[in-house]
């Protein structure tokens, strides 16, 4: 009796110590069985992932050093300013002066197809929930849940289905940086000023000229916004999923932390962080609207728009020169 109620006033007091939910026993189960029963499921998913960062990689490491900082200059110059391409320019050099080339060209890749996938993945799927508040409402936890869960959680599972190197760690990128783009998405969606969404219907636009024409170009700054933060988190992503044997920069963080090397993990962290910059002031650049820009469109600035103004000119010279030549009635 006197057991009894010890133990009764033991489960009053501390239940938590007399019981326990097993998670971690059905996560191990689950996990296991789907491992034993669609593993292979899980491989056909990488090999698009696969196609996509090998096809970049190697585009990347072939194109010549000059011609990349080329190719650099032109795309500042196109969408930012001088200040932005001429520190996107002093990074790239550096970068290339630091000897780290050949990983900084492996992390562009990486963080390029995790920002491709995210963007063909998340802004469909915003469109998608900021249609429908129920929709909206069930996948709401799953978003908090991936947003919130620490990076390192996600890489057992995703070394489990599809083992190590590049793109198991793509696959990870994309898990942690797919959310703000879809609440970005969203959200830039449902700021799109009522009044002209009804004046839009009013002129007999349907659903889908609305959102093709009026919603997405309207919330475009926030969207584009969504894709600064995917491209950030991806960055970030790079260090962590060098654990699992992903290449890059990471990499070299990573063996300099290993090996108590200041130097190289100094070396990787510092390309990190200038490619990290440089990309962010470029995407910002192309987010900025058109007040801001100086322009009406894009291609109205920059080497584009340079190109178009020589062919208007070629043109408008060619026309006055056939109507002078023609014969006067």
């Amino acid at each position: 009796m006197l057991e009894g109620d010890a133990t009764f006033w033991q489960f009053l007091l501390n239940p938590f110590e007399l019981f326990v939910i097993p998670f971690n026993t059905w996560v191990d189960e689950a996990l296991g069985w789907v491992v034993s029963n669609y593993r292979w499921f899980f491989q056909i998913l990488r090999l698009p992932i696969d196609y996509a960062l090998v096809s970049i990689e190697d585009l990347l490491q072939a194109i010549p050093q000059a011609v990349m900082l080329i190719i650099a200059w032109l795309m500042g110059w196109q969408v930012a300013d001088k200040k932005t391409t001429c520190f996107v320019l002093f990074s790239m050099g550096l970068i290339g002066l630091l000897g780290v080339w050949p990983q900084a060209m492996t992390t562009m890749a990486l963080v390029l197809t995790s920002v491709f996938f995210c963007v063909i993945t998340g802004i469909p799927m915003g469109i998608l929930i900021s249609r429908s508040k129920r929709i909206e409402s069930a996948l709401r936890p799953i978003l908090d849940a991936m947003q919130t869960t620490p990076a390192f959680v996600y890489l057992i599972p995703v070394v489990m289905l599809f083992g190590v190197g590049n793109v198991p760690g793509i696959i990870v990128t994309i898990i942690f940086a797919l959310p703000p783009l879809i609440r970005l998405t969203v959200l830039g969606i449902h700021q799109v000023p009522s009044d002209v969404v009804e004046a839009a219907y009013a002129f007999g636009a349907s659903e889908k000229q609305v959102m093709l024409k009026i919603k997405i170009p309207l919330a475009l700054r926030t969207i584009m916004t969504g894709i600064n933060q995917t491209l950030m988190l991806s960055l970030s992503m790079v260090v962590v999923a060098s654990m699992i044997a992903v290449g890059g920069l990471g990499q070299m963080v990573l063996r300099g932390i290993g090996r108590l090397d200041v130097g190289q993990a100094a070396v990787g962290g510092l390309g990190i962080v200038l490619m990290a910059i440089s990309l962010d002031r470029l995407t910002q650049a192309m987010g900025q609207s058109s007040r801001l820009r100086g322009t009406r469109h894009w291609y109205q600035k920059g080497p584009v728009g340079l190109v178009i103004k020589q062919l208007n000119k070629k043109n408008q010279k060619s026309t006055a020169e056939n109507l002078s030549l023609a014969p006067s009635k």
